[in-house]
């Protein structure tokens, strides 16, 4: 009876945790288009990206955070040993100040696992000279 009991208990904290992790759905670059339209005031992504208040994010997936040339990054950011591979991404785009305390980004977040994930995918269509590379 006991080890029924662990093991329905096992069965429905798979069942439970599965759901859960499958909460968002994979990232959609068309709708991270739009999504990113709010970071445009910041960044900037394509082949005339230029540095503005917020790096150029083309590459961005895959790099090591505070190392986009001739950006003046915080202390916090250059020295934070991060690599913006998708994990890092997600937790950096739901809450940047609380990753890396001391940014210079002022963006408090998106809330949205979905439009989080959505913009990660817009993101990667674009190598690090900006070119779209999506297949």
């Amino acid at each position: 009876m006991k080890s029924t009991m662990l093991g329905l208990a096992a069965a429905i904290l798979t069942a439970v945790g599965s759901a859960h992790a499958q909460d968002t759905s994979p990232g959609n670059a068309e709708a991270g288009a739009v999504v990113f339209k709010r970071c445009m005031s910041c960044h900037a992504v394509g082949p005339d990206a230029k540095n503005g208040v917020g790096p150029v994010l083309n590459g961005v997936v895959g790099r090591a955070a505070g190392t986009y040339p001739d950006y003046n990054y915080s202390a916090a950011n250059k020295d934070s040993g991060l690599t913006w591979d998708e994990p890092t991404l997600t937790t950096y785009l739901h809450a940047p100040r609380k990753l890396v305390p001391g940014t210079k980004m002022t963006f408090a977040g998106l809330s949205k696992d979905q439009e989080i994930a959505d913009v990660i995918a817009y993101l990667k269509q674009f190598n690090a000279q900006g070119q779209n590379v999506s297949p």
